[in-house]
C-alpha cells in the first residue's frame, strides 16, 4: 500500500432516538475501542415505521443528509454510518480504515446474501464471482464528500424505506461509477448475520474475541443481528469484543453495580416478593422456610402468594400464621379466585407497576429452592432490568433458561449453554429466555415495561410471553451463574395421596428429600467415626431426621390397621410369625420400594464400614415399622431374625413419648435402654445375637424394623 497523503479522521455517525439497552451496549463497544461517535436523532420521537417487521427508517437518511451537509466538503474525513440498536464493534478505527482503503473505493456498502426490500431487484445487481451480492444500508463507509453526494438525494417520507433508497442509487451504472460504490462482498468490515449465522464462529484471543467469517476467512469489524439474528447477536456480543474470554473470564459483570456496603439496612430498595404455586409442588414448608432465611430485611419485603392448589392451603395457613406480621405486607390469593396463571402473574407484577416506591419485584415459583441466603441482593447488585439467578435440575442440564430459540421459538441449545449450565463459563449472560426465578427493576416496569398484561400472549405459557414481551421492547435479559444459587425440584410425579407424600420423593428429588429425611449428623460416620458400639458387633448411628421419624409414624397411625402381634399373618409367606409383633408393613402403605432404596443409599454404605469385606444386596422382605404399648405389646421375647443383619430404627423420644423399652442381647449379657430418636442399631440376625425388646412401661413406643439379606 503507498503511504497515504493525508492522515484520515473517521467520525461514526448513528441514529437512535432512545437509550435502549442496545444502544448502550453499542457505545460500550465503541468506546472499547475509541471511537469518535456522533449521536443523531436523541429524543426525537420515530417516525421510520416498525424497522424489524416491515420496510421503513427513511428518518435515518434524513438524520443523516442533514448531518452530512456541514461535513460535505471534508475531504480527509471518512464517515461510517451504521445502525446502532443491534450493532457492535469489534475491531477498532484504524483496522477500519486500513480494510477500507484496501477496498480502493469511495465509498463501500455492507453486502449480505438475501435481497430485501424488493425481490425483483436482484437481477440487476452486478453478477459476483465469491462473496455476497446484496446491498445492506445498516453499514456504510465513505469519504464525507460522497457519502454527503448520495444521502443529499433524499427527499422522501420518514417512514420510506432507506435501503430501497440507498439500493436504487447503487443499482443505477452511471451512479455506482461516478461515485465509485461497491459493496463489501466479503464481510471484510461488515458482518450482516441474516442469512449468515451458519458462517460465523467465535474466536477466542487472550485479549479480546473475534467474530470470524468461515466462509471468507475474514474477520469483521462491525457485526450486525440484522432480521431475526437480534438473538444470535446477543450471544455473540456476551464475547464480543471483551465481555467474557477463557483469560479473564467476564470484565463486565462488576460495571456499574449496586454496592449494598454503601447503604444502611434502612436504604435497602424495596421488593415485592411474588410467589407461584401452580402445581401440588414437594417440600413446599421448606421452600416458604428458605424465604424467610433470605439475608434481606423483612420489612423491605412485600409477599404476594397466589396458590392454585387446594392441597397447600394448609402449608400456606401455617406460615402466613406464623409469619404475616415478619413482612412488610402479605396477600393471598387462592385457589377460589379462579387466576389463570398468566392472570395471577400479570396481577403481581402490576402491584409493583403501580407501586412508586416498589423498586423491585421478585417472581419466583414453588419449584425453586434458593440455597443462597443472598440471592436477592447478588440479583439487585448486577443493576439489570430483568435478571435471573441460574437454577439448575439437581445432575441434570435441565436449568430455568435457554441460551437460543428455534426458528418456532421454542428451545433451541445455544453452543455454550451446557457450559453455562456446569459453570465452566461464568458470567452474566444476555439470553432470550427465562422462567421459575428472576428479578425485575420497578423503574422498567413503569418505563420500557409499561403495557399491562405480559403474561398472556397468543397460546404461549406465561413465562415465553414474557420472555418474547420483553424481547420485543428491546429490554435485555440476563442470568447470573456467578453464583451458586440454588436447584430447581421436579413436580412431575407428585403423588399427593399419602399423609406426608414428601417422604415418597426419594426418587425424583433426592437432594430434598435426603436434606428433610436424613439426620444432620449422617456424613459423620465417614468423615470422623461418628457411631458406637454399644454391645459386641451392634453398631449404632445417626439416620433419620426428627421429621423423618414424626411422618413416618403419622403415616402409619394414618393407616392405621396394625396387625395386633398375632401369629397368624396373611401377610408373610407361610402365613405364621413365630415372634410376632404389633406392626405395619411398609408394603401396605405402598412405601416398599422407596424403603429399599433408603437401604440402599444409606444403610449400606454404612454396612460396608462396620462389617468390612461384606457387600450387602439391599434387600429385605421383612420392612415393617412397630408399635409397643402397655397396652397391645409391650414387649419381645427373645429371638433371632431372619436376616444377615437387621436395622432397628428409634422413631421416638424415650423419657418424652414412652418409659421403659429398650433391647437386650442374651450371649453378651448387654442391654441398650436409651434408644435415641432417628438413630439406628444394626447388628447380625441369625446365630449369634439373641435378642429380647424390652418391656414398654408407658406410653407408645415406635420403631422401623428391617431383616436386611434373609
Amino acid at each position: 500500500s503507498f503511504p497515504l497523503p493525508i492522515p484520515l479522521k473517521l467520525l461514526v455517525l448513528t441514529v437512535a432516538t432512545e437509550e435502549t439497552d442496545g444502544f448502550l451496549r453499542f457505545m460500550r463497544s465503541a468506546d472499547y475501542f475509541n471511537y469518535t461517535v456522533k449521536v443523531l436523532g436523541m429524543g426525537e420521537a420515530w417516525k421510520g415505521g416498525d424497522v424489524g417487521r416491515s420496510i421503513g427508517g427513511g428518518q435515518k437518511v434524513r438524520l443523516l443528509k442533514n448531518a452530512m451537509e456541514a461535513l460535505a466538503d471534508q475531504e480527509d474525513l471518512v464517515v461510517l454510518s451504521v445502525d446502532s440498536y443491534d450493532l457492535i464493534f469489534a475491531g477498532g478505527p484504524e483496522e477500519i480504515l486500513r480494510k477500507f482503503q484496501q477496498a480502493n473505493h469511495k465509498v463501500l456498502f455492507a453486502a449480505e446474501g438475501l435481497v430485501w426490500p424488493d425481490k425483483q431487484l436482484a437481477d440487476k445487481y452486478p453478477l459476483v464471482r465469491t462473496g455476497k451480492r446484496y446491498l445492506n444500508s445498516g453499514g456504510i463507509i465513505g469519504y464525507a464528500p460522497y457519502i454527503n453526494r448520495i444521502v443529499s438525494q433524499w427527499n422522501l417520507h420518514d417512514n420510506d424505506d432507506d435501503q430501497l433508497f440507498y439500493t436504487k442509487i447503487y443499482l443505477d451504472p452511471l451512479q455506482r461509477e461516478s461515485l465509485n460504490m461497491t459493496l463489501d462482498h466479503k464481510c471484510q468490515i461488515f458482518q450482516n448475520l441474516n442469512g449468515a449465522v451458519d458462517e460465523v464462529l467465535l474466536k477466542f484471543g487472550t485479549d479480546r474475541v473475534r467474530v470470524r467469517n468461515t466462509a471468507y476467512d475474514s474477520l469483521p469489524v462491525v457485526v450486525h443481528g440484522n432480521g431475526n439474528t437480534k438473538m444470535y447477536l446477543n450471544y455473540l456480543a456476551n464475547y464480543v469484543p471483551n465481555a467474557w474470554n477463557y483469560e479473564h473470564g467476564c470484565s463486565h459483570c462488576d460495571d456499574d453495580v449496586v454496592d449494598f456496603s454503601q447503604l444502611k439496612v434502612g436504604e435497602y430498595p424495596n421488593v415485592l416478593v411474588g410467589v407461584f404455586i401452580e402445581q401440588p409442588t414437594p417440600f413446599l414448608p421448606e421452600f416458604f422456610q428458605r424465604l424467610l432465611t433470605l439475608d434481606y430485611p423483612k420489612d423491605k419485603l412485600k409477599l404476594f402468594v397466589h396458590n392454585n392448589e387446594v392441597y397447600h392451603e394448609k402449608h400456606i395457613q401455617r406460615f402466613w400464621e406464623e409469619n404475616r406480621n415478619v413482612f412488610n405486607s402479605f396477600k393471598v390469593v387462592g385457589p377460589e379466585e379462579n387466576l389463570s396463571q398468566g392472570e395471577a402473574r400479570n396481577m403481581a407484577m402490576d402491584l409493583c407497576r403501580q407501586d412508586a416506591t416498589c423498586d423491585y419485584y421478585f417472581s419466583i415459583d414453588s419449584d425453586v429452592m434458593l440455597t443462597n441466603r443472598q440471592t436477592l441482593k447478588l440479583l439487585i447488585e448486577q443493576n439489570r432490568k430483568i435478571i435471573g439467578p441460574l437454577v439448575t435440575r439437581h445432575g441434570k442440564l435441565w436449568s430455568n433458561f435457554w441460551g437460543a430459540l428455534s426458528l418456532d421459538g421454542y428451545y433451541a441449545r445455544s453452543e455454550d449453554y451446557v457450559d453455562i449450565v456446569q459453570r465452566k463459563r461464568v458470567g452474566v449472560w444476555n439470553i432470550p429466555y427465562m422462567a421459575h426465578v428472576y428479578l425485575v427493576k420497578g423503574s422498567a416496569l413503569r418505563n420500557e415495561l409499561k403495557e399491562r398484561n405480559y403474561f398472556v400472549l397468543e397460546k404461549l405459557d406465561p413465562d415465553m410471553a414474557l420472555c418474547r414481551n420483553a424481547r420485543e421492547m428491546g429490554v435485555f435479559m440476563y442470568i447470573t451463574n456467578r453464583h451458586e444459587f440454588g436447584r430447581l425440584i421436579s413436580t412431575a410425579n407428585y403423588n399427593i395421596s399419602h399423609y406426608n407424600n414428601d417422604l415418597w420423593q426419594i426418587f425424583e428429588n433426592p437432594v430434598d428429600w435426603k436434606e428433610k429425611y436424613i439426620h444432620s449428623n449422617y456424613t459423620r460416620i465417614f468423615t470422623e467415626n461418628y457411631l458406637e458400639q454399644p454391645c459386641p458387633d451392634v453398631f449404632w448411628f445417626p439416620v433419620f431426621s426428627e421429621k423423618a421419624c414424626d411422618e413416618l409414624v403419622e403415616e402409619m397411625e394414618h393407616y392405621g390397621s396394625w396387625s395386633g402381634g398375632k401369629h397368624q399373618d396373611k401377610r408373610i409367606a407361610g402365613g405364621y410369625e413365630t415372634v410376632p409383633t404389633d406392626d405395619i408393613h411398609m408394603k401396605q402403605i405402598g412405601f416398599e420400594k422407596e424403603w429399599l432404596h433408603f437401604i440402599r443409599e444409606f444403610i449400606s454404605p454404612v454396612t460396608l464400614k462396620v462389617f468390612s469385606g461384606y457387600y450387602t444386596k439391599g434387600y429385605a422382605i421383612m420392612n415393617f415399622v412397630v408399635k409397643y404399648t402397655p397396652e397391645r405389646q409391650a414387649y419381645l421375647r427373645p429371638h433371632h431374625d431372619s436376616s444377615t443383619f437387621t436395622i432397628n430404627i428409634a422413631l421416638n423420644n424415650k423419657g418424652i413419648d414412652f418409659q421403659g423399652g429398650g433391647c437386650r442381647f442374651h450371649r453378651y449379657n448387654c442391654t441398650i435402654e436409651s434408644p435415641r430418636k432417628g438413630w439406628s442399631f444394626m447388628h447380625p440376625g441369625r446365630l449369634t445375637h439373641l435378642h429380647e425388646g424390652l418391656p414398654t412401661t408407658g406410653g407408645t413406643r415406635y420403631i422401623a424394623v428391617s431383616f436386611i439379606d434373609p
